[in-house]
């Protein structure tokens, strides 16, 4: 079912800009045809300069508007908004890789836990604690290493060790967080000193001209928007994170005392 998925999304990429071009020669020869039966004098003279105007624009990229304003916005105040959003962006996806990478199956670990414990006792079920990644599977290891000094000792054990892989979901949060703060301060530093720029060239030519405060206002609007642009950006990814992370958090505690109730029952019953 997914290849076919792949096969129609691909049929459609290669259709679609075919279709597009088919239409836009149909378009063409009728506008030719149409210009043919129509007398040249009557054709007013502006008219192909518009028309050109228009597909040029009409053809301007997404990546070329960006590249323009980006330019417009002066590359001394755009290029530290740009940078936070790099980094900001390679921070949040390492974080992203590493959360999914720590997600665990904890039903299923449970069980094998459960079985070797069962089987092999405590050592077994280390060994399936040790061969499963991620941080619940580090906690069980850590609290099946203090089962011979009691099931308080567990307790103690997996809360202090939940504690730190908690911290090292976290790592790198407070990074993503520095550039959704910093990046529209630095727009919001560009604002200011276009605008500084602006009213020293009306100091300067003694009138208010349009043409004079212009481009300081245009390089203060555009660094702002940029700087909220890459905050609103770099939020998503943050408060992904933030779920992510409380996701697995409720999936340790909630394995760990499950964990407990099994070496319980194991200790009643087991030997």
């Amino acid at each position: 079912m997914r290849k076919f998925i792949a096969l129609f999304m691909l049929a459609g990429i290669l259709f679609v800009p075919a279709f597009a071009n088919a239409q836009e020669e149909a378009a063409a020869d009728t506008t030719a045809q149409e210009e043919e039966m129509t007398p040249a004098a009557e054709e007013p003279a502006a008219s192909p300069t518009i028309v050109d105007d228009e597909i040029v624009a009409e053809e301007q990229s997404f990546h070329q508007v960006v590249k323009e304003k980006f330019i417009e916005g002066d590359p001394v105040y755009m290029t530290p908004v740009l940078i936070c959003l790099i980094l900001g962006l390679a921070v949040a996806l390492e974080r992203i890789i590493t959360l999914n990478l720590s997600t665990t199956n904890t039903k299923k670990l449970l069980l094998k836990v459960e079985d070797a414990l069962a089987s092999g006792g405590v050592e077994a079920a280390k060994d399936v604690t040790k061969g499963t990644k991620g941080p619940v599977a580090s906690i069980f290891t850590q609290g099946l290493m203090r089962y011979s000094e009691g099931i308080e000792m567990v307790e103690k054990s997996i809360i202090a060790y939940g504690s730190v892989e908690m911290g090292r979901l976290e790592k790198g949060l407070v990074w993503i967080s520095l550039f959704i703060s910093l990046a529209p301060m630095l727009g919001f530093m560009g604002t200011v000193i276009g605008m500084i720029g602006a009213f020293d060239s009306i100091e300067a030519a003694g009138d208010i001209s349009p043409s004079l405060v212009a481009g300081g206002i245009k390089i203060a609007l555009l660094t702002t928007v940029a700087g909220l642009i890459v905050a609103i950006i770099l939020q998503l990814f943050y408060n992904y994170c933030v779920a992510k992370i409380d996701s697995l958090v409720n999936d340790m505690e909630d394995a760990s005392i499950s964990l407990v109730d099994i070496l319980v029952k194991h200790k009643l019953t087991g030997k």
